[in-house]
C-alpha cells in the first residue's frame, strides 16, 4: 500500500498515526537494506572456506563497487525526495516524468562506469597495494561484476522511484527475490557443487549479476505496471531538480567510499588477517549499519512528502519517531556487538587471529551504534528537505578531516596498534552526529522548497 496523509486527524491521536504510518513505511525500507547488504555478506561468508586471500579478495570488489555507486546514490537520491514532494503535492504526472529522466540517467552514467571499472578494476586493486595472491582473486571478481553492473544501478534507482512514491513494499519483494537467487546460485557456483564447474571467487560474481538481473526485471515491471515511470520527451527541468538534489549526495558519498579506501588501506597494512577481520566486521555491523540507513531513506522520504503537502508539523513528527526506531534498532545490535563478538566472528571464519582482531573491532563498533541512528535519520530528514550541501560538507569533513587525518597519523607516523586506527571512526560519527542535529534543529522548514 501507498504512504499518504490521513485527511482528518485530532492532535491527540495524530503522533500515534504518524507512528503508524512511519513504522509501515520504514519497516519494510528496513528490512529492504538490509536483505541488499545480505547479498554482500553471503559472498563474504561463502568465500570464507577458501582461505583468508579469498575474503580480502571479495572485500576489496565490493569496496570498489560501493564507491562506484556514490553517483548512483546521488542521483538515486535526489530521485526520491523530488518524487517524494511532487507525490506529496499530488503532481502523479510530473513524478512519473521525473522517474523517466531519472532512468535515462542512470543507463547513461552506467556505459561509462562499466567500461571503467571492468578494464581497470585490477589494476586498482593493486595499486591499493593488495598482495599477489588477492590481486588474482579481485581481478577477476571486480570485472564480472562491473561487466554487469546495469542490474545493480537499475535496482538501484527503480528502488528510488518507489520510495519517493511511498512503495517501499515493492522494492523489499525485490531484494528478498534477490536474495534467495543468489545464495541458491552461490555457494555450487563457488565450491562446484550439483554438477556445477569449480568457479571460486568467479562464481560468487556470477550469482549476484545473475540475481540481481531477476530483480531488476521485476522491479522493472512493476514500475510500468503501476505507472511509476511515463515515457516521453526527457524534462530537463526536472532532472535539472534531482541533479540539485542529487550532486552533493553523490559529492558526499565519493568523499565517503573514497577516504573508506585510504582508511582501508592503512588496515591492509597491518597484514591479510587484519584486512580479513575488518571485512568480516564491516560485514556483521551492516546488520546495523543498513537498517540505520534505511531509516535515513524513511525519513527523507517522509519529510519530502510531508513538505510536498505542506504539513510541517507532520514532517517534524515523522522525523522524531524515525529517530526513535532507528535509536531503539541500533541499541540492540550495539549489545549483540559487544557480548557476543567472537561468535559472530567465528560462523564467517575458524582463523584464531582474525576472530581475535574481529572481536575487538564489533566491541569497538558497539559504542558508534547510537551516533551512526543518529546520523543517519538527521542526514535523510537534511536530504528531504533539500539541504544536501550541507550533509555533503559535514560527510567530507569527518571522513578526510578526522577519519583519514587521524588514521594516517596513528598508522603511518606515530605507529599505534591497530586497535587504536579503527577506533579513529568512533570521533568520526560522533561528530557527525551532533552536527547533523544542530543544523536540522536549526532549519526552517517553511522555506525548505526545491
Amino acid at each position: 500500500m501507498l504512504f499518504s496523509f490521513p485527511t482528518t486527524t485530532s492532535s491527540r491521536s495524530r503522533p500515534v498515526s504518524i507512528r503508524r504510518d512511519v513504522f509501515r513505511l520504514s519497516m519494510p525500507v528496513l528490512l529492504s537494506s538490509l536483505f541488499q547488504r545480505l547479498v554482500s555478506i553471503v559472498d563474504i561468508f561463502l568465500t570464507g572456506g577458501l582461505g583468508a586471500a579469498a575474503i580480502a579478495a571479495t572485500g576489496l570488489g565490493q569496496l570498489l563497487m560501493f564507491v562506484t555507486m556514490t553517483i548512483f546514490w546521488g542521483l538515486s537520491t535526489g530521485t526520491t525526495v523530488v518524487i517524494a514532494h511532487l507525490w506529496g503535492a499530488g503532481k502523479r504526472e510530473d513524478a512519473a516524468r521525473s522517474a523517466f529522466a531519472a532512468c535515462l540517467a542512470c543507463m547513461a552514467m552506467t556505459a561509462v562506469c562499466t567500461l571503467i571499472g571492468s578494464v581497470w578494476g585490477g589494476d586498482i586493486v593493486r595499486l591499493m597495494g593488495a598482495a599477489a595472491d588477492v590481486q588474482s582473486f579481485a581481478s577477476e571478481y571486480t570485472r564480472l561484476v562491473f561487466l554487469w553492473l546495469i542490474w545493480t544501478t537499475g535496482l538501484n534507482v527503480l528502488s528510488a522511484i518507489m520510495h519517493g512514491a511511498g512503495d517501499t513494499r515493492t522494492p523489499m519483494e525485490a531484494i528478498i527475490l534477490v536474495n534467495i537467487l543468489h545464495v541458491l546460485l552461490a555457494w555450487p557456483l563457488i565450491y562446484g557443487k550439483f554438477g556445477l564447474p569449480h568457479l571460486g571467487v568467479k562464481g560468487a560474481a556470477i550469482a549476484i549479476n545473475s540475481s540481481e538481473f531477476v530483480g531488476f526485471s521485476y522491479l522493472l515491471i512493476q514500475a510500468l505496471r503501476k505507472k511509476y515511470i511515463r515515457f516521453g520527451r526527457p524534462d530537463g527541468l526536472l532532472f535539472g531538480r534531482i541533479w540539485r538534489v542529487g550532486w552533493p549526495v553523490a559529492l558526499e558519498r565519493i568523499a565517503q567510499q573514497s577516504g573508506q579506501l585510504f582508511y582501508s588501506s592503512f588496515i591492509i597494512g597491518y597484514g591479510t588477517s587484519a584486512y580479513a577481520a575488518h571485512q568480516i566486521g564491516l560485514s556483521i555491523e551492516s546488520l546495523s549499519f543498513m537498517p540505520g540507513a534505511g531509516m535515513g531513506i524513511a525519513a527523507a522520504t517522509l519529510m519530502g512528502q510531508a513538505l510536498g503537502a505542506g504539513k510541517i508539523r507532520r514532517a517534524r513528527i515523522s522525523h522524531n519517531e524515525a529517530l526513535r526506531l532507528a535509536v531503539a534498532v541500533m541499541t540492540i545490535m550495539a549489545l549483540i556487538f559487544f557480548f557476543a563478538p567472537h561468535l559472530l566472528i567465528g560462523l564467517f571464519t575458524h582463523d584464531p587471529d582474525v576472530i581475535e582482531k574481529g572481536s575487538v573491532f564489533l566491541k569497538l563498533v558497539a559504542f558508534a551504534q547510537i551516533p551512526l541512528a543518529i546520523s543517519f535519520v538527521y542526514a535523510g530528514s537534511l536530504r528531504g528537505t533539500g539541504d544536501t550541501f550541507y550533509v555533503f560538507i559535514i560527510t567530507l569533513v569527518a571522513m578526510w578531516g578526522i577519519r583519514v587525518a587521524l588514521s594516517w597519523l596513528a598508522a603511518g607516523w606515530l605507529h599505534f596498534s591497530l586497535y587504536v586506527v579503527w577506533g579513529v571512526f568512533l570521533i568520526d560519527w560522533y561528530f557527525r552526529g551532533v552536527a547533523f542535529a544542530w543544523r536540522y534543529h536549526k532549519r526552517d522548514l517553511h522555506g525548505a522548497v526545491l
